[in-house]
């Protein structure tokens, strides 16, 4: 493990580049932080994670659990908040049961939702997020679990809404869905973790303040390149919980961890 720079990996999607911006472009004060960045696809993130292979990084929710003795959940960073959740598709007309679908990797918050939300669906195959809604479309599938800025944009394809699962989560337990989380690795001391916390902090005040700065940069890492997506997307996953998860995003954390 490095800790000087420390190693940093993010997901490529709008919403972790839209907070990260200022630090990975420097345009606040790191605080004496000098970074080196990755980006993943959240599956990749994950296995990271649980090869204890940077700092800093972001991860599914999902498996906090799994990497608890060797990260902590960091206050800021999250990806947290009401009718952000996956969606759940199929292909136009199709009335026949789900049995088989294809989900953005094992450990993710989707595929945990599926899992729980819809227990009749017994076959769940992990593929990467931004190839599922065209499988999905050409039959490989009997439906499919959409995130990042395949959600805002699977309605150009021959394929139809089975279910938000974030809404299908907010109906059942009345929280925000929590989707993904930055943690740092324990072997940072505790005063240096408390540090990056506030330095992402004021990355995600930074942003919010100046919601253009980024808008180079999150364009040469997105899978879709139209501003209106890219404005809904911050939108969704960008929110008062980034800055600080509270009380009861706190909560809704240990919910879907139970």
């Amino acid at each position: 493990m490095r800790s000087n720079p420390l190693s940093l990996a993010i997901s490529p999607c709008p919403n972790d580049t839209f907070m990260f911006d200022a630090i990975v472009n420097r345009r606040i004060d790191l605080d004496g932080f000098d970074v080196e960045v990755a980006y993943l696809d959240i599956e990749q993130l994950n296995a990271a994670a649980m090869e204890h292979k940077y700092d800093i990084t972001k991860c599914s929710t999902a498996i906090l659990r799994a990497v608890g003795d060797r990260y902590a959940l960091l206050d800021s960073g999250s990806a947290l908040g009401r009718g952000n959740g996956p969606l759940l598709v199929r292909r136009k007309g199709e009335t026949s049961p789900l049995k088989r679908i294809a989900v953005p990797g094992e450990h993710t918050t989707a595929n945990r939702l599926v899992g729980r939300l819809f227990p009749d669906i017994v076959e769940r195959v992990p593929m990467l997020f931004s190839e599922i809604a065209a499988a999905v479309e050409h039959g490989d599938f009997d439906g499919g679990v959409l995130i990042h800025e395949g959600r805002f944009v699977y309605h150009k394809r021959n394929l139809e809404l089975v279910a938000d699962l974030g809404l299908e989560w907010e109906a059942r337990m009345g929280l925000p869905l929590p989707l993904g989380s930055i943690i740092a690795s324990r072997e940072l001391d505790e005063e240096t973790r408390l540090r990056f916390e506030r330095l992402l902090r004021r990355s995600i005040e930074y942003a919010f303040e100046n919601p253009m700065a980024s808008r180079a940069f999150i364009k040469e890492h997105a899978q879709e390149l139209e501003d209106e997506v890219i404005e809904r997307h911050i939108a969704l996953f960008v929110n008062d919980y980034s800055l600080a998860l509270g009380d009861e995003g706190s909560r809704a954390v240990e919910a879907l961890l139970e």
